[in-house]
């Protein structure tokens, strides 16, 4: 994830201020000490910067969207008003960089400019631009009638009176006083300064001209101050000065990703030749700003990769420790002790019909979801249509669209614009689709990994410019997604039955049963089977696989480290077989686990085929070894347990620990 540039956040700040003003029909202010007769001018010279809206909203309510709750002016303005710009001669005109940016890949019209009687002017040519200083330089396709423009003043004096005009709020342009405080070095090295004034700034403003008391432009109205009311503009004879045909990039940009808190650092350093039409200039540029986060990725990642999971120290008390079943997934991130671990990620719950549910949380700046597969749903549509499944999400109450003061439920997002696939580096198969929020002018990413039950998602709500990021932060993280497969046997059915669901593990995974008779799981580590005397076999047995990571030799892998199968899917129902695997712990990694290894190997309680009880479940456990190679210690073991509610003698649970070990084998070694 990029960590944005200075002009970005402003830009993505304002968004939600973007959403809820629009106008037309602008209102002048006459401030104190300017003369009236300047005034025609100045608001003839100055312009909205406006996108138009969405004509087709691909998105289903609940019910018909309640619109005459909102202003009247916001209700029928077919434009959305996002900055603000003016003329400066020569058929050419000035707005902030940010200000244009808005419109990179958006999901609303081209931004465009807009006069006072509300006549809209499509951009012809960029110029002139620069992402650090801020501004651009353009033309339009028509000229509007008079082509005003404003004088300029290229040594205004500190402390003189001065003028903000611009699009203040989205209601139209306005003009307010204040005076001229300062300059301030711009941040990175000092380039130039800002100018600092005291006139009133809001939202919209950016990109409007800040005056002198005749009227004439002194600098580019950019940026409000955080803490105070002195804001910041780019001097105009710095926009006069910076080379006609040339768009300038230079910043600083860093990139971070949510697996740890190592930032990339770096400067994003190019140029490209103007003029160009709008949407090549567009082009050029996410071109080049998605190479520049492809390089700061594969930086980091380069930087950090002799401690990047499984690498490293610190990843092996997670490669060793005992696997662990979840019914909801989680990242796996490098902690501040540079221990990697699974993330303690909350969930909130949204029960759906037919024993379907969806579970919702977070990691960093991602959304984590489980969807549970309501019973009655056919299994091909839904792992087969991207629209059902997100429309379960939608179900849950998750995507709502405020409207004046009422929040309405999106039911369906309708059907995705884009979708590919994404193999991880475990192999596992992700389905990415991506839909439009055009009201909001904002994507909704997901990844999504098919499991027994259903599936996992990551997902995120990105600006359209956004998206290539998204992916690329998704294709790294989708590799760190732990995650248990879980399913009844009815809904494992579905899932072995279609190959192109499963990870490259399920190859060597060989599962088989017959309701009423036998249960068999074979892989190239473990082979078991069992009858149903030992416990019943019927669809709505719960089979649990613990996929996890783990060391084979010296190579890492995804495989099951835990295998355990409930009699039914009912909280109050204890009754279980389970097959687990152990890896011998490197010395001095844990005490914890160091301990439990000896109880393995020399098979004391409770690995020692002794019945015992705790909280109302009676369980019986052995140890399984490899077949003998050499005369050296295994370093792998499997645990066989059964399990079952209330109480029962020693015999009747050797009795059936015999039937699950009689064909258990271990075949690794």
């Amino acid at each position: 994830m990029r960590t944005w540039c200075e002009w970005t956040i402003r830009l993505l700040g304002r968004i939600g201020m973007l959403m809820l003003v629009s106008g037309i029909g602008a209102t002048t202010v006459q401030a104190a000490s300017l003369d009236a007769a300047l005034l025609p001018k100045i608001q003839a010279a100055t312009f909205e910067v406006v996108q138009a809206k969405p004509v087709n909203d691909p998105l289903t309510y609940e019910k018909p969207l309640p619109l005459d709750l909102l202003p009247y002016q916001e209700r029928t303005d077919k434009y959305y008003s996002i900055g603000t710009a003016f003329a400066i001669g020569h058929g050419r005109y000035v707005t902030a960089g940010h200000v244009l940016m808005v419109g990179m890949n958006s999901l609303w019209g081209p931004p465009e400019l807009r006069d006072g009687a509300g006549h809209v002017y499509p951009i012809a040519k960029i110029e002139k631009f620069s992402l650090r200083q801020d501004f651009v330089v353009f033309t339009l396709a028509q000229q509007p009638a008079g082509d005003a423009a404003l004088e300029i003043d290229r040594t205004p004096a500190l402390n003189q009176v001065v003028y903000a005009v611009g699009n203040a709020l989205g209601t139209g342009v306005v003009i307010r006083d204040g005076l001229y405080t300062s300059d301030t070095p711009e941040e990175q090295d000092g380039a130039w300064k800002w100018m600092r004034f005291s006139a009133a700034a809001s939202p919209g403003n950016s990109g409007g001209p800040l005056l002198d008391q005749d009227g004439k432009v002194i600098g580019v109205v950019l940026m409000k101050s955080a803490n105070e009311n002195l804001n910041y503009a780019l001097p105009i004879r710095d926009v006069q000065d910076a080379p006609d045909g040339k768009a300038v990039i230079d910043t600083r940009t860093g990139y971070q990703i949510d697996l740890f808190d190592t930032v990339q650092n770096d400067e994003f350093k190019t140029q490209f030749a103007l003029p160009e039409s709008l949407g090549d200039f567009y082009r050029d540029y996410q071109t080049r700003f998605d190479a520049n986060e492809d390089k700061q990725q594969k930086a980091l990642l380069d930087r950090e990769s002799a401690n990047l999971f499984p690498n490293g120290a610190g990843s092996a008390r997670l490669l060793h420790e005992q696997t662990t079943f979840s019914g909801f997934p989680s990242l796996i991130v490098r902690g501040s002790d540079g221990q990697w671990g699974r993330t303690d990620t909350q969930s909130r719950y949204f029960e759906l019909d037919s024993k379907g549910y969806v579970r919702v949380g977070g990691a960093g700046h991602n959304g984590l979801v489980h969807i549970r597969r309501p019973d009655g749903l056919d299994a091909a549509k839904f792992y087969g249509d991207a629209k059902t499944r997100m429309d379960l999400l939608a179900r849950a109450g998750l995507f709502q669209r405020s409207v004046g003061s009422e929040k309405i439920k999106i039911t369906s997002l309708g059907k995705p614009t884009l979708e590919a696939t994404h193999v991880d580096r475990w192999q596992r198969p992700w389905r990415i689709a991506v839909w439009p929020l055009p009201y909001a002018n904002t994507l909704v990413a997901t990844y999504t990994l098919p499991t027994p039950n259903g599936c996992v998602m990551l997902v995120r709500f990105v600006p359209p410019a956004g998206l290539h990021d998204t992916r690329l932060d998704f294709d790294e993280l989708s590799s760190f997604v732990y995650l248990t497969y879980e399913g009844t046997l009815a809904q494992w059915k579905d899932f072995l039955g279609n190959p192109a669901l499963q990870p490259a593990a399920f190859r060597n995974i060989h599962i088989d049963y017959g309701y009423g008779q036998r249960f068999s799981y074979a892989s190239q580590r473990v082979a078991f089977s069992y009858p149903s005397s030992l416990q019943s076999i019927g669809p709505d047995n719960l089979l649990w696989l613990g996929l996890r990571f783990f060391t084979d030799g010296k190579a890492p892998t995804w495989d099951v480290g835990d295998v355990e199968v409930w009699k039914d899917t009912a909280s109050d129902d204890h009754d279980r077989v389970n097959v687990q695997r152990f890896i011998a712990p490197p010395d001095g990694l844990d005490d914890d686990m160091t301990s439990r290894w000896k109880k393995l190997s020399e098979r004391q309680y409770p690995y020692n085929a002794v019945a015992s009880s705790q909280d109302d479940l009676m369980k019986i456990v052995t140890v399984i070894t490899p077949t003998a190679v050499d005369k050296q210690p295994p370093t792998v073991l499997y645990s066989a347990l059964y399990g079952t509610a209330g109480t029962q003698s020693q015999d009747f649970m050797k009795g059936k620990l015999d039937l699950l070990t009689k064909d258990l084998q271990v075949t690794e070694h």
